[in-house]
């Protein structure tokens, strides 16, 4: 496979594991020739046009390629994999048999874990934890759907929290005629439906 990195001597020690920082070998899309990157425990963590940077760690058997980028304060480890266009960033973690993937984005304080996968345009962010499935419904807005939390547009509620919202929104639904409002309850709902059917 395609390497654009090489191990330096400057490392970290991380749960007892030395994590070396990389350096591009050659300029690509995403780093030119001598940019220091992150740190990575061995060669097959990281592969293809993907890039660490900044501070993220990946260790373990975890592995990063194709196009996927993990930055900030990232981690990736375990047997879990980042790879297509994906971003893992801010302080966020991807562990244990977890892939992200497609165009997903995991950021924030948020955690992937388990056999979870997260895919296509999800965002799971801020507090946000999925074990399972993360997916984005495209509506008016960006619906994306984790184990406990859906994040509609810019707003982030516990599935119960959604729900409460529907039922108090009853009151002044039949006042509001707009198509969007209806969109936005129609997205829930269906989100909702879904997740206690995976339940």
């Amino acid at each position: 496979m395609k390497k654009n990195f090489k191990l330096t001597d400057e490392f970290k020690i991380v749960f007892g594991i030395k994590l070396f920082r990389i350096e591009c070998t050659t300029t690509f899309s995403k780093a030119n020739k001598g940019d220091k990157g992150g740190f990575i425990e061995k060669e097959s963590n990281l592969s293809g046009d993907a890039w660490v940077y900044g501070d993220a760690r990946v260790y373990g058997d975890a592995e990063v390629y194709g196009d996927a980028w993990v930055y900030g304060n990232a981690e990736v480890y375990g047997d879990a994999e980042v790879y297509g266009d994906a971003r893992v960033y801010g302080n966020a973690e991807v562990y244990g048999d977890a892939e992200v993937y497609g165009d997903a984005r995991v950021y924030g304080d948020a955690e992937v874990y388990g056999d979870a996968e997260v895919y296509g345009n999800a965002r799971v962010y801020g507090k946000m934890k999925c074990t399972k499935l993360a997916f984005t419904l495209n509506f008016a807005h960006n619906l994306t759907l984790s184990d406990n939390h859906i994040s509609y547009g810019c707003e982030i509620k516990t599935v119960l929290e959604w729900s409460k919202w529907l039922k108090s929104s009853k009151e002044f639904d039949t006042k509001r005629s707009d198509n969007k409002f209806k969109l936005i309850k129609m997205s829930l709902e269906l989100a909702i439906e879904q997740h206690n059917q995976s339940k």
